[in-house]
């Protein structure tokens, strides 16, 4: 059968779901998957072509901070929060982006310059605490009150299948970018940077460009996903939006999903769901940092004995070759 058609009968059946009569749990899950997906997906635009960073956290913090304290402080609508948070985003990866593709700064350094962003931010976020509510995070003034279910100007809804919709039409875009970007020179343009930065330079690629307006994709989009995260949780903190410990979430997802393949991430964001509702389950959380070792300790796993990650494994061991893999 044609992939498009399986796709498009897919795509049918998810926007059944809700009207299923799935409890609100189940659906409380599957937005939270659509999320996570739409992030990991944000981060694997920029990581499948040779940019791996590990502090995508910071861009993600900037999203669901800037929303939340416009919102709180002064009553600026999270929609007008959102272009904030947008270019501030832009303006940041910029400043750390330049000089690293300016001075050949790659690999391993790239790596470490974007984890001391992400941890930076976080400590701005904890240092402002009057503020941003320090470590013990923030929650969103409500404007469900009195009855009422749904707030377009404050970006907030009570109702688990509006956000499931949301999430899905986002998780659905990142998907075309993802597609976009695939098809595009950029892509091989950026696998013959990821090579050799002055056999691509000598051929005509602009290296310094391609690599920003890559950087500034994946950037915006884990931003929105930051301001998605802030308006469907209605909380937040330092933790759980910001510093080593999320970018390594976002990192671990991809590659065990399948970084080159196009809904390897979605499978990935899955995975770790089921990881993290089961540590949950039967460890809880009495032992602080248990889940981000675990993370760690698979992540090398996964490295060493499933690199392609497990759709795109999958997908090697039926004959069957991943869309944009390499």
């Amino acid at each position: 059968m044609n992939s498009r058609i399986v796709a498009f009968i897919l795509f049918a059946a998810m926007l059944l779901v809700p009207l299923t009569g799935i409890g609100k749990y189940p659906l409380h899950l599957m937005v939270t998957g659509l999320l996570w997906a739409f992030i990991y997906t944000s981060w694997s635009i920029m990581g499948r072509l040779g940019l791996v960073s590990l502090g995508h956290g910071a861009f993600l913090g900037v999203g669901a901070y800037t929303v939340v304290l416009l919102w709180n402080l002064w009553g600026i609508s999270p929609w007008i929060g959102t272009i904030a948070a947008v270019l501030i985003t832009v303006v940041l990866a910029f400043i750390i982006g330049y000089p690293c593709f300016r001075f050949r700064i790659v690999g391993h350094y790239f790596a470490l310059v974007t984890l001391a962003l992400s941890e930076v931010v976080r400590l701005v976020i904890v240092g402002l605490r009057e503020q941003t509510g320090g470590s013990l995070g923030i929650t969103p003034k409500s404007a469900l009150t009195d009855g009422v279910t749904a707030s377009l100007s404050a970006m907030q809804f009570s109702s688990k299948v509006v956000w499931f919709y949301i999430m899905l039409a986002c998780w659905v875009g990142a998907l075309l970018v993802w597609r976009a970007v695939d098809r595009s020179m950029r892509r091989m343009a950026l696998e013959a940077i990821s090579e050799d930065e002055d056999a691509a330079s000598s051929i005509g690629v602009d290296v310094n460009r391609t690599k920003m307006v890559i950087t500034l994709i994946s950037a915006t989009m884990t931003c929105l996903g930051g301001v998605l995260y802030a308006q469907y949780q209605l909380y937040i903190n330092p933790e759980t939006v910001s510093g080593i410990g999320i970018s390594l979430q976002m990192v671990f997802g991809v590659i065990a999903g399948g970084m080159f393949v196009m809904l390897g991430p979605t499978v990935g964001a899955v995975f770790l769901l089921v990881l993290s509702e089961g540590l949950r389950i039967f460890i809880g959380h009495d032992i602080h940092g248990l889940d981000t070792t675990i993370y760690g300790l698979m992540l090398i796993l996964f490295i060493i004995y499933m690199p392609k990650g497990i759709l795109g494994a999958a997908l090697e061991k039926f004959g069957a070759r991943a869309p944009g893999s390499r």
